[in-house]
């Protein structure tokens, strides 16, 4: 195979959800004989247990294909398929920034979509030369012309040469492949300079150690050469080079421009990172690569193992996890309720999902996880200002100023039947409207929402009014000050850290409740009264009574004076009272479990 840069082409697959990337990338590995038709299988790239239980694609793949074109050269193309859920976002834009050009798939029978947007525009910031594709023609509910005058008029991008296929029947293919190859730029790069290589992905494997995902940019990577990391200066040798088919194929050097993984005995999972430079030790560039921009993690919550014994084990899967998702943000926590643990950020509740998911599959992990919530900026009244992920750690109310809560702008794609329906959702969840367009008989709907109302059901509820039509993204624009408030949860008096939460006061009362009201049926009676409460500071908003088991200590009076039986329940009452002052209410893990999930119903 030649080293010339004009026949390399490195794209990327972007796309909504279930607009069809991952089955289109199958019928490009087939087309180009990347696995036989007895190795294939459907959403071959999506090698994960997860994705193809939900069918959804959670990290970006790649392949290497070659392809022979009508003008007899033959090119080698570097594909990578990307995520289309908003909460995967950082692997779309890590992908995008190591290629040159883009595959937008629009399915024809469902037009442009919220994501179908956001992902265009990371594709735009990066330069990218786009090929817009019509996928699903073949179905008969498929509506080309009407889709690719959206594209126009909602992107802006022309569609009037976009290539129309079928990833289920394979129906053009070829016209993409040659779209790809005309249309697309090839990369830059000198292999005369020193190695210059980006770091895009990396994984643990138990037998190689790390394997890391490269985009060469200068220069060339082969075997036994010495590398160093330019974040941390540690250096290694290599002991492998190959590509993706996608089977793992040992290749002896990488050039510039190619796409390819190396395994340097790597066992220590932090001298990774995501977006660094990776040169030769003997002769290193001067200036590294200018990597990813970091990603901000949008909700947070805390991880316990249910037995403290597994707290290690939990330490060693996330650091494992990070290598291979740099978009998890963690840091050690102590519950008085909970035990040790970490407190975790994420891009989103379904990227929370699918990791917490992970955790205990791939480590065989039993967790609980405490409601999700969103960081706050706390402006004191001696003029600082402090960022809360947690609750637990909020500052006297007489220190605080005001309260500032993250603020995201909401783009929903809805059908203009049900667009009712969507403003009452949106003002209910106290947004405010910014913009409202339309697109044929689609509206497109913009919002300010306060993130802690989106947090929780917001995508379901969206989902569920407009059967299922919507489409969303959302990105975060800033902060806003608020009127919130800390509800604290006390059982027998006592607070529970683990069930403190903040939200506006104007729905404190109802989720106070709520939480007490669920806690009634969760924790088991005891021999004493148990007031359980939500409070605001001192003042109590909610309250229920679990009442105490009864011992009939009357059962051995048979007859008799009233005042025996009188003196017998006067002293019992005694005790229950000191009972009550001195006892200690036990809720079981279970029950944290359980009120936790209050957020979903």
């Amino acid at each position: 195979m030649t080293h010339d840069l004009s026949l390399i082409r490195n794209f990327a697959i972007i796309a909504h959800i279930d607009h069809g990337k991952s089955t289109l990338a199958d019928r490009l590995i087939e087309y180009c004989g990347g696995l036989s038709a007895r190795e294939m299988q459907e959403q071959v790239l999506d090698s994960m247990d997860i994705e193809r239980e939900r069918g959804i694609t959670i990290k970006a793949q790649t392949v290497r294909l070659n392809y022979h074109a009508k003008d007899g050269k033959d090119y080698q193309l570097n594909l990578m398929d990307t995520p289309g859920h908003v909460d995967f976002s950082y692997e779309v834009s890590r992908s995008l920034a190591s290629c040159e050009g883009s595959v937008l798939v629009v399915d024809a029978t469902q037009g442009v979509e919220a994501q179908t947007l956001a992902n265009v525009y990371l594709a735009i910031n990066n330069n990218h030369e786009i090929v817009p594709v019509l996928n699903k023609i073949d179905l008969p509910s498929a509506e080309p012309d009407k889709v690719r005058q959206q594209i126009e008029d909602v992107i802006g991008l022309d569609a009037s040469d976009a290539i129309e296929t079928s990833g289920k029947t394979g129906l053009g293919v070829q016209d993409l492949l040659e779209a790809i190859v005309r249309r697309l730029p090839a990369p830059k790069g000198n292999e005369d300079q020193p190695l210059k290589a980006l770091l895009i992905d990396s994984w643990y494997d138990s037998y190689l150690g790390v394997i890391i995902l490269v985009r060469i940019h200068d220069g060339v990577i082969r075997k036994k050469q010495q590398i160093r990391m330019m974040s941390n200066g540690a250096t290694y040798q290599i002991d492998k080079v190959g590509v993706f088919t996608p089977k793992m194929q040992d290749v002896d050097a990488l050039y510039p421009g190619e796409i390819g993984f190396i395994t340097a005995s790597i066992k220590s999972v932090s001298d990774c990172h995501i977006g660094d430079t990776i040169t030769d030790n003997k002769a290193p560039c001067a200036e590294p690569l200018q990597g990813f921009k970091p990603s901000v993690p949008v909700v947070f919550c805390s991880i316990f193992p249910v037995d403290s014994s597994q707290y290690d084990n939990l330490k060693d899967a996330l650091a494992k996890l990070k290598l291979n998702d740099a978009s998890i943000d963690y840091q050690n926590e102590n519950s008085a309720a909970l035990g040790l643990g970490f407190r975790c950020g994420f891009l989103g509740l379904l990227h929370m999902e699918i990791i917490q998911e992970r955790l205990g599959r791939e480590f065989d992990l039993d967790l609980i996880t405490t409601a999700p919530s969103v960081a706050y900026k706390i402006n004191l009244t001696s003029g600082q200002q402090m960022m809360l992920h947690n609750p637990a750690d909020m500052p006297d109310l007489t220190t605080i100023a005001s309260i500032e809560e993250p603020v995201v702008k909401a783009t929903i794609l809805v059908p203009d039947e049900y667009l009712g329906a969507v403003l009452k959702l949106c003002n209910d969840r106290r947004g405010e409207q910014e913009e409202l367009t339309y697109v044929g008989s689609r509206a497109m709907v913009v919002y300010r929402i306060p993130l802690n109302e989106i947090v929780f059901d917001f995508y379901d509820r969206l989902k569920s009014i407009t059967s299922g039509y919507a489409s969303f993204d959302y990105e975060l624009v800033g902060h806003q000050v608020s009127d919130l408030v800390k509800v604290q949860i006390l059982i027998n008096e006592e607070p529970v850290d683990a069930l403190a939460f903040l939200c506006h006061r104007l729905e404190a009362e109802s989720r106070g409740r709520q939480i007490c009201e669920r806690l009634k049926d969760l924790i088991p009676r005891h021999l004493f009264k148990i007031p359980i409460q939500a409070a605001i500071g001192g003042r109590v908003i909610a309250r229920e009574t679990i009442s105490a088991l009864r011992k009939d200590v009357t059962a051995k009076c048979y007859g008799g004076d009233v005042t025996r039986k009188r003196k017998l329940l006067d002293k019992q009452k005694k005790g229950k009272q000191r009972m009550r002052e001195f006892g200690k209410v036990e809720i079981p893990q279970s029950a944290f479990i359980e009120a936790l999930r209050i957020g979903d119903q």
